[in-house]
């Protein structure tokens, strides 16, 4: 039976120790002085060297030249104490994972009192000291603390904190730790040149990660795989179908695709390793390794030169490559999807659904509002600008570029005079039509600002059904919007500022909640300049918003979002309504010499109680007119027509007190005539001024 490659290339100095110089070192100094303690305490992980320390330790100490660091090998204690020795008498090992009891402490203080049979000490190994019950620490407590002179206790455990704390503190604690990756891969090196196998330089960092930093783990792996070797060695593809680790091309293809936003590519990597088999956790894990290696080299140069990141040479450059294509920020919250999504891993029923999610977080930070999300999608803009590549509509939403729309469609601009207006045009405002000159806008009364897609979609139509025609002629090119004119060519309009909308309030929350509590029901109505024009719906936050404090604050804090300087004035909603009707009346009129003003007053509805030549004063009674001016004594007779005309003893009587005679023609010329029947003047006063009729007519 061959054995074991851990037992076979075990120790058997402290200069062979490999990895824990901070340990043996020490050691061979206090063995050099003769400045021996009776207790010791060994930690460290598993496999890491602490009972081989041990044995060696007792084997310097019985050594006839010793105390010694360097036993010499050849005598009755160092030959029966080396790695394949029968053992001596005098130094005892026990393992505390089965011998941990009260008895057992018993048993072993009661030899302790022994001299040794033919060695200067005599030695007790505790191993797995950390499983000793309470009971029998506290049967050794006293013997530990005042032993015999040729008494030394060496306890060795992975975990000291289970120690008990009174034994704990009569010990000398040496700490091991876990051998680095170059000074295992000498050791690995090492053992393969002494079996005489053939191994491919790709293996050793297969085997290194697999062992965990364990000389034992380790060395078992690589014993494992050369038990396995063929006629040529290890290969590459043999230790990886061994071992279950991801195919480095897997890893490449993944980090490739991810670098390149390639989803068909990077789901296409987890279908081929499905098929091959491959554990979807072990391939997080390795891609999780493989992002930490890509940090490491984007952030450390030479990081593979000091031994930071231990891959082939061939790896290390498709690596270098990798780690240049991909910003520190993506690499990161990569990285952080990966280790979450280990987490959710542990005991799914569907482990390649979790993978495949991770890959669609990883591929879509638009779904996520955290800072890494937005960094991401600012570093894949920054990629494609350096490449030349048209950002997509996700990316500019991200990043809130200037938002610059055409002012007409060139179809509209290029049509000649007189010419049909073609179907396409009809979604077009008149004023943009054709041959129609624009009609002329007052500066100050800038309209609110249109989204972009209601501009795309107006514009979009013309484009496919207008037909081709003449280069566009300047004198009807329609004159720019308030905001295009205000806003240059890369700063921020209102469009673009409205998605800075929630980061605002955030900044503005930051320096006065009662300001972020008044801005709660305001939007951007437009930027001039350097101005940018809120509204408010109510119109006594708006003044408080025009305060100077409030306006500077939101000053500041916009500048803190977008950068620049900037000024801000707050006005109410309402007046900015009633400014802008007037306009969104006169773009609704027909312009040209066909209209008149018959065709103008059908797009203005006649308000109630309207009269030709002058308004009704409104009262609080509008459905009984008033009496008449006296200048109006003219038109309110027509508008009796006959009524007035009848017999005016119908109303006052006849003879000469009835107002008919002579004398009575003065006051009849400036009295109007009452109507015979009220009634049928209300009727007819209502016909003529409101258009009115009676129910029963309609």
């Amino acid at each position: 039976m061959a054995l074991a490659l851990y037992r076979k290339y075990r120790p058997a100095t402290f200069a062979e120790v490999v990895g824990q110089e901070h340990v043996t070192e020490p050691l061979r100094t206090a063995l050099s002085a003769g400045r021996i303690n009776h207790a010791y305490l060994f930690s460290g992980p598993r496999g890491c060297g602490k009972t081989s320390s041990a044995r060696i330790m007792a084997r310097s100490l019985n050594c006839v030249e010793g105390p010694t660091p360097d036993p010499c090998g050849v005598c009755g204690p160092c030959k029966a104490l080396a790695p394949e020795g029968p053992g001596s008498v005098d130094v005892t090992e026990l393992d505390a994972a089965s011998h941990g009891g009260v008895d057992d402490a018993r048993e072993l203080r009661d030899r302790a009192f022994y001299a040794p049979a033919e060695s200067r000490y005599r030695v007790f190994i505790i191993d797995e000291a950390h499983m000793v019950t309470t009971q029998g620490f506290n049967a050794l407590l006293k013997i530990v603390e005042e032993p015999p002179e040729h008494l030394i206790f060496i306890f060795a455990t992975t975990e000291p904190d289970k120690v008990l704390t009174t034994i704990r503190s009569r010990t000398h604690h040496y700490p091991f730790r876990l051998i680095p990756p170059s000074a295992m891969r000498e050791l690995l090196e090492r053992n393969v040149a002494a079996e005489g196998v053939e191994v491919e330089p790709a293996v050793f960092p297969l085997v290194i990660r697999a062992g965990g930093g364990s000389a034992r783990d380790t060395q078992s792996v690589l014993d494992q795989l050369l038990a396995g070797a063929g006629e040529q060695g290890v290969t590459y593809d043999r230790a990886v179908s061994l071992l279950g680790v991801t195919d480095s091309a897997l890893i490449d293809a993944m980090v490739d695709a991810l670098a390149t936003d390639d989803s068909k590519n990077v789901y296409g990597t987890v279908d081929h390793l499905a098929e091959a088999g491959h554990d979807p956790r072990r391939f997080a894990s390795d891609l999780l390794d493989r992002l930490r290696d890509l940090i490491l080299l984007r952030s450390v140069p030479d990081a593979a030169t000091t031994g930071m990141v231990s891959a082939p040479e061939e790896q290390l450059g498709r690596m270098v490559a990798q780690a240049e294509r991909i910003k520190p920020g993506t690499l990161s919250r990569y990285a952080e999807i990966i280790h979450n999504g280990l987490l959710e891993m542990r005991g799914a029923t569907a482990p390649r659904l979790l993978l495949e999610l991770l890959c669609a977080r990883m591929l879509l930070p638009e779904v996520s509002d955290d800072e890494a999300g937005m960094l991401q999608r600012l570093e894949r803009l920054e990629r494609r600008v350096t490449a030349g590549v048209q950002p997509t509509a996700g990316d500019q939403a991200a990043a809130a570029p200037p938002v610059q729309s055409a002012p007409t469609a060139p179809a509209a601009q290029s049509a000649p005079a007189g010419s049909a207006t073609p179907a396409g045009q009809r979604f077009q405002r008149p004023s943009q039509r054709a041959g129609e000159p624009a009609p002329a806008r007052q500066p100050e009364q800038s309209p609110a600002p249109e989204p972009v897609e209601q501009a795309a979609s107006e514009q979009a139509p013309a484009e496919r059904k207008a037909p081709a025609a003449a280069p566009p002629r300047v004198e009807q090119a329609p004159p720019a919007r308030a905001e295009e004119q205000a806003a240059a060519p890369g700063q921020i309009d209102a469009a673009a500022l409205r998605q800075y909308w929630p980061q605002l309030l955030a900044e503005v929350r930051k320096l006065s909640r009662s300001t972020e509590a008044m801005l709660t029901n305001a939007t951007v109505h437009s930027v001039e300049g350097s101005t940018v024009v809120l509204t408010h719906t109510a119109e006594p936050l708006a003044r408080r918003l025009a305060e100077p404090r409030n306006a500077d604050c939101i000053a500041t804090a916009l500048g803190n979002v977008v950068s620049g300087t900037w000024s801000v004035r707050c006005v109410h909603a309402g007046a900015v309504g009633a400014q802008e009707a007037p306009r969104a009346r006169q773009q609704q009129r027909p312009s040209g010499p066909a209209a008149s003003p018959q065709a103008e007053r059908t797009y203005q509805r006649p308000s109630a109680g309207e009269q030709p030549r002058k308004p009704v004063v409104a009262t609080t009674e509008p459905d009984i007119p008033l009496p008449p001016e006296p200048e109006d004594e003219e038109h309110y007779a027509d508008a009796t027509d006959g009524v007035s005309s009848a017999a005016p003893s119908a109303a006052h009587g006849a003879g000469p007190d009835s107002g008919t005679g002579p004398a009575s023609e003065g006051s009849a010329s400036r009295e109007p005539a009452e109507p015979a029947d009220p009634e049928e003047a209300a009727h007819k006063l209502l016909s003529d001024h409101l258009g009115a009729r009676p129910i029963n007519e309609r």
